[in-house]
């Protein structure tokens, strides 16, 4: 899952997004209102994690600016927690608003909850292949044998889970599963997929499909 997280304190920004990504996030970080916008007209994010008191362009405006595009679920993440403040981030187009301090748990907890809310809707847990995935507990398993994945095996894996037998290109798994540090023209996708093709084991699940990407077999 591909987040941006929107914060201007630069030691807490880095702190939330190595905390994201240990559990598994592909995370992006802007420091202003601008750098953000910038950034989700290039990249289409799950979730934005977005400070209201942002430098440059306020994050009541870009909350507004992403709520019409309608592409990314908004959590406003900011230390005005009153219910007034609440109402009035919900009434700009946020998805979900968590005030400062914060338990780390729930953050991850709403980011999850999110992303579920995308079209068409993700279920708690995948299934296909004779494989089982909980993305919120971090497990997955094949025919009961527990699988031991790297949050980049589990991410691949969580995606063409969730394509439901839809074919996923190298490019939208670089983009979804890697974050923007990612060189294009990496070959990580083709090594990632076949150390978690040894991993699941036989029959395998994951069918390359030439010139065009990956997919469960059903």
């Amino acid at each position: 899952m591909r987040v941006l997280l929107v914060e201007d304190e630069q030691p807490l920004a880095k702190y939330v997004a190595a905390g994201l990504r240990k559990h598994g996030f592909a995370v992006d970080v802007a420091f202003d209102g601008r750098t953000a916008l910038d950034k989700c007209t290039v990249t289409p994010y799950d979730v934005v994690v977005l400070d209201r008191d942002l430098p440059v362009v306020h994050g009541d405006a870009v909350c507004r600016e992403l709520a019409g595009h309608g592409t990314a679920r908004v959590l406003m993440l900011t230390a005005s927690g009153t219910v007034e403040d609440r109402v009035e981030g919900l009434t700009l187009g946020a998805d979900d608003y968590l005030g400062k301090p914060f338990a780390f748990s729930e953050l991850v907890a709403r980011v999850r909850a999110l992303s579920r809310r995308s079209t068409p809707a993700m279920p708690p847990v995948l299934r296909a292949g004779g494989v089982v995935l909980d993305p919120a507990r971090r497990t997955a398993e094949r025919a009961g044998r527990l699988l031991h994945l790297t949050p980049k095996e589990f991410g691949v894996l969580e995606h063409l889970l969730a394509a439901d037998g839809a074919v996923v290109s190298a490019e939208t798994l670089l983009d979804k599963v890697w974050d923007e540090h990612a060189d294009p023209f990496t070959n990580a996708v083709r090594i990632t997929v076949g150390t978690l093709r040894r991993k699941l084991g036989d029959p395998p699940p994951i069918e390359t499909v030439p010139s065009a990407g990956y997919r469960i077999v059903p």
